[in-house]
């Protein structure tokens, strides 16, 4: 799910930048994406998943970055195939980042997170708004405003009846007003609409959004690793 909205995030990229080089690759069943540099999109993800990932596959994957001069890394699951680690261990690889990929369900017409600030209205970005929110192909993307300005984002993409919270950023100056669980009511309750089955989301193990989400009714599926190539052979 992941995979896929990051996709049509570097699809958009090279549509509306071409000059930015972003692109991307399956290669052995993993989504191989170049999104800049210092892009966070800038990794794979799948790796191990649909198929066992050999040394030569997991070079030429290696080879992609290499052409940009960009550095490799690889969200992995605690579900890939058992020989994945090993290969990364052995390819010069260190573990660098945990993040829970995190769920809860939906239902239609459910009051999911109740009451929230009032004074914060959320809406949907409109057309003529890509300065304030580059316009994505299937992802839809929110803004909430106080006292007629924006101070905050949400991003929603949905892919087979689940929906993927991404994207949330407020203003320095606005935060702790309740701008993010606006947010989230407001993305959950499309969603549910939507008929969506689930919402996920993720967050670094530990963190303050990881504890947010879990008062608001979300658990850990599970944790995964971003693994980076520090010794290239």
């Amino acid at each position: 799910m992941e995979a896929i909205s990051n996709v049509e995030f570097v699809e958009t990229r090279a549509k509306i930048f071409p000059e930015s080089g972003a692109c991307w690759k399956n290669i052995a069943g993993t989504y191989v994406m170049y999104d800049g540099v210092k892009s966070p999109l800038t990794q794979t993800f799948g790796l191990g998943i649909s198929q066992a990932v050999t040394e030569n596959e997991l070079i030429e994957i290696e080879d992609f970055y290499k052409q940009f001069q960009a550095p490799v890394f690889h969200e992995v699951s605690p579900l890939v195939d058992a020989g994945t680690i090993k290969l990364l261990n052995q390819r010069g690889y260190q573990p660098i980042e945990f993040t829970n990929v995190m769920f809860r369900p939906l239902q239609t017409n459910e009051n999911i997170l109740g009451k929230h600030n009032e004074k914060i209205k959320i809406r949907i970005i409109q057309d003529d708004e890509q300065d304030l929110w580059a316009n994505r192909t299937n992802i839809i993307s929110f803004l909430a405003e106080l006292e007629d300005k924006v101070i905050a984002t949400g991003a929603l993409s949905i892919c087979n009846k689940v929906a993927l919270l991404a994207g949330a950023s407020t203003i320095p100056s606005a935060r702790k007003q309740g701008a993010q669980l606006a947010l989230l009511n407001a993305r959950l309750n499309y969603a549910a609409k939507a008929d969506c089955d689930i919402a996920m989301m993720c967050a670094l193990a530990g963190s303050a959004s990881q504890k947010n989400a879990e008062r608001h009714g979300f658990r850990i599926a599970y944790t995964r690793i971003k693994w980076q190539l520090v010794n290239k052979s």
